[in-house]
């Protein structure tokens, strides 16, 4: 049922085309921007009540921020795609007993971040802004959070970061792009539509966008690329190519925690990998 309304929905962009192929792709590129969930529920909203709040400012943007202080290693966890910082509830007390000086952030139109629409390119931005602020040590990033963080790397030099975790992460923007448009089943004026909007607004195309080349340019950074065999969501072959083009960086494969990757198995390597 599900896999046919997004056909539908998908159908009728693909119709609009025919008309407006400018229109049809913008269309097509807000629904892919536009998160469905992410906001706390309160449940959620109990994981991060103990942490200090703060909120701060880029361009129109505000960027949610939870701290959990401690006189260890700064550490910037950076949440995926419909998500937010409460998906870190599984680690956290582990981190906290580490006396790490912790930092999460929401992502543009998730958590208590404002806005109505997210991409990894604005992401980067907040992440470079609580970069300046906070100057974490290691960054650990889930999914598009993690290719976020890589691309935060890569315009802004993070100074103060020399260790990244990616868990599950997608290796370059085309893969993720390709999928989509395979699932709402676009026609080619969609697609090169959408890659002309990713020109007039970020000034580069779509291809452009490869987290793992990214890495390559990396030094004094180490990585640890942590992802599941079995991964639905972003597939394993993007782990393996990371890992061929980050040459300071080590993989540890999984099989059967998912592309969620919340298993406190992993827990202990991470540990172990911020403290050497």
């Amino acid at each position: 049922m599900k896999n046919t309304i997004v056909k539908t929905v998908g159908g009728i962009i693909n119709g609009l085309s025919f008309i407006s192929p400018k229109y049809a792709s913008k269309k097509a590129i807000n629904l892919f921007a536009t998160p469905r969930k992410g906001r706390y529920n309160p449940e959620q909203n109990k994981i991060i009540e103990s942490a200090f709040f703060e909120e701060f400012q880029v361009n129109n943007h505000s960027i949610a921020t939870y701290r959990w202080p401690g006189k260890n290693k700064s550490v910037l966890l950076v949440h995926g795609w419909e998500s937010n910082a409460s998906r870190w509830k599984y680690i956290l007390e582990d981190l906290k007993a580490q006396d790490y000086n912790i930092i999460a952030i929401d992502a543009p139109a998730h958590g208590k971040s404002n806005g109505k629409q997210f991409t990894a390119i604005l992401y980067a931005e907040f992440i470079h802004i609580i970069s300046k602020k906070h100057k974490p040590e290691i960054i650990i990033g889930h999914s598009v959070g993690g290719m976020a963080a890589i691309f935060s790397l890569h315009q802004y030099k993070l100074a103060s970061v020399n260790k990244i975790i990616t868990l599950g992460s997608p290796a370059h923007f085309t893969g993720v792009f390709n999928r989509y448009v395979d699932m709402m089943g676009y026609n080619k004026r969609i697609e090169k539509g959408f890659n002309r909007i990713v020109i007039d607004r970020y000034n580069n195309p779509i291809d452009y966008y490869n987290a793992a080349n990214f890495t390559a340019e990396f030094i004094g950074v180490k990585g640890l690329i942590i992802h599941d065999k079995k991964d639905t969501i972003i597939p394993y072959e993007d782990a393996l190519l990371f890992t061929s083009k980050f040459k300071n960086s080590e993989l540890i494969s999984t099989t059967g925690f998912g592309h969620g990757l919340r298993d406190v198995s992993l827990t202990s390597k991470i540990i172990s990998f911020i403290n050497k």
